[in-house]
């Protein structure tokens, strides 16, 4: 009676671990945490699981070199957010196949290979965080979290970066960079695009290059 307990918890583990590569592969370069987790299952499997047993798991996926994450940075407060990450799959290829090949973004697919490119070339990787006050319309003070999708760290470089599938206009490249050109520092910032363009520096100083030029060339963050 005792095995057959042992087994059935056995069974009930491999499917919590199968759920969690599941749910992280369907939302990859999304912020999650393991609370957001915690409260999925309750609402899609009704199922109560503890938020320490889901970070063991999400630990376990990290050690096993299938995953990897990337913390929340706040970068004018120079301080680590330890709320939400986002999580990025090692091979993509396992992650299609983790879905059934049914929910191949396009978006999400560049984004993970951006951040695996990184990975490679040695940076360290944080998503960035840049808290802006503006004013409403009403003249109500706000408070703003812009997001850059890659703050990347080796000795004492930095770069911002931004994967931006389609830039169809100047709208589209004003929204994509007001969090670069709202960090209060100097480092270089870049958008990555996949536009087939040539690199280029806009009137702010960004740095717009295609995917394709990025992962071509070893030294395109430098150009």
């Amino acid at each position: 009676m005792v095995q057959n307990v042992n087994l059935y918890k056995m069974d009930k583990n491999a499917e919590s671990a199968f759920l969690y590569h599941y749910i992280l592969s369907s939302s990859i370069g999304s912020l999650t945490n393991p609370s957001k987790l915690c409260a999925t299952f309750k609402s899609v499997k009704h199922t109560t699981i503890s938020k320490m047993t889901i970070k063991r798991y999400i630990d376990y996926l990290e050690d096993a070199f299938l995953i990897d994450s990337a913390i929340r940075y706040d970068i004018k407060g120079k301080k680590y957010i330890d709320t939400l990450s986002k999580y990025y799959f090692t091979d993509l290829g396992l992650r299609n196949a983790r879905l059934n090949f049914r929910q191949v973004e396009e978006t999400h697919a560049m984004e993970n290979i951006i951040f695996n490119e990184l990975k490679v070339r040695g940076y360290n990787v944080d998503v960035g965080v840049v808290v802006m006050n503006e004013t409403d319309q009403t003249g109500k003070k706000i408070r703003k979290q812009l997001e850059i999708d890659f703050v990347c760290n080796k000795g004492s470089k930095r770069y911002y970066i931004q994967s931006a599938f389609a830039m169809h206009d100047e709208k589209k490249m004003q929204q994509e960079q007001r969090s670069l050109v709202n960090t209060g520092d100097g480092f270089k910032k870049i958008i990555i695009t996949k536009d087939a363009i040539a690199p280029l520096y806009n009137e702010e100083g960004v740095l717009v290059m295609s995917v394709f030029d990025f992962l071509l060339n070893p030294d395109s963050m430098d150009l």
